[in-house]
């Protein structure tokens, strides 16, 4: 950046990041704020699902890969759920979706994170390492303890 170059103001940082607000609108994101500082501009904004965030992150990184004039401040609206469940008297099946993590899918299942090595354990036969899950596995929850 040069000496006389000029710095970016809100609307010129909305107009190169207008598909991101637009695909924002329609994964119904729901935006508390849009400012610049910094010469920076900031989006604050809760989505509906891990889901619609990760596709307005998805146009962010389309419109500019190294957002260095965005920052994102993007958070899942609390008791979001994106994934498949299906329900018998062992427990659950949940097929894994993009963003998961065993922690994620304990806190949803038994409202803490830290229950994650249930899931594991359950799931020995495919997986190898907790932090190893993959999209589209289909997951045992064994049911909460009572």
């Amino acid at each position: 950046m040069g000496l006389f170059d000029k710095k970016p103001n809100l609307e010129e940082l909305k107009q190169k990041y207008q598909s991101v607000l637009r695909v924002a609108e329609q994964q119904q994101v729901r935006l508390q704020s849009v400012v610049v500082q910094n010469n920076k501009l900031f989006l604050k904004g809760v989505a509906p699902s891990q889901e619609a965030k990760n596709k307005v992150w998805d146009q962010i990184k389309v419109v500019d890969p190294a957002y260095n004039d965005l920052t994102a401040d993007l958070t899942v609206e609390a008791g979001a759920f994106t994934g498949t469940v299906q329900s018998d008297q062992a427990g659950q099946t949940y097929t894994v979706k993009r963003g998961d993590t065993l922690s994620a899918i304990s806190l949803r299942f038994y409202g803490k994170a830290n229950a994650y090595m249930r899931i594991f354990e359950a799931n020995r036969d495919q997986l190898k390492d907790p932090d190893k899950i993959e999209v589209g596995q289909k997951l045992v929850i064994p049911p909460a303890k009572t």
